[in-house]
């Protein structure tokens, strides 16, 4: 599907110089008089790599739709991931840098999203929030005040966290798997 280079948005993938590319950022500018264009930062989606692109709005984009499917993690096999297809109990074996920096997340039996292209599986996504156990965090700075500081804590993924200082170890909290972020207590 064909859009304006004004309508490219970060989350968008598209087909640039015959290449598949996430785009990762955008900014709309207008130097001096010249006409608004559309700097975006792109990422090859194969080889990771970042470009940087200007599209005008008189520019056509192709956008690229992804298939997307549910699947579930089953279990870690050498580099790879073992997932099941949900409708079809299908398995499938994914590289593990698919998952990228969410990889100390995927839990057994979490339910995740595969986004595919022309049947070539290109990203994985987890929930957006996990709930996980704090294994170790560290005491509270007396003179700190609750509602300005934060203090780092570890959880039981090895992942380091930053938590309220009312948060201590054995507590399980909720935790943003995109940016590794604290988002509440879990009940």
């Amino acid at each position: 599907m064909k859009i304006d280079g004004s309508a490219v948005r970060a989350g968008m993938v598209i087909e640039h110089n015959n290449k598949l590319w996430l785009v990762t950022r955008h900014n709309i500018v207008a130097p001096g008089n010249w006409r608004a264009m559309n700097q975006v930062e792109l990422k090859d989606i194969k080889t990771g790599t970042k470009s940087n692109q200007r599209f005008s709005s008189d520019e056509k984009i192709e956008r690229v739709r992804l298939d997307q499917k549910d699947y579930q993690y089953l279990y870690p096999e050498d580099d790879n991931l073992v997932f099941m297809d949900n409708e079809t109990f299908e398995q499938i074996t994914l590289h593990k840098d698919l998952a990228g920096e969410q990889l100390p997340f995927l839990q057994d039996g979490m339910k995740v999203i595969i986004e595919s292209y022309e049947g070539e599986a290109l990203s994985l996504k987890l929930p957006e929030r996990v709930t996980m156990v704090i294994v170790e965090a560290d005491p509270v700075v007396k003179g700190q005040t609750a509602s300005s500081s934060y203090k780092p804590a570890k959880l039981e993924n090895g992942v380091r966290v930053m938590v309220p200082p009312f948060i201590e170890a054995g507590e399980k909290i909720i935790v943003n798997t995109e940016d590794n972020s604290y988002a509440g207590r879990a009940e």
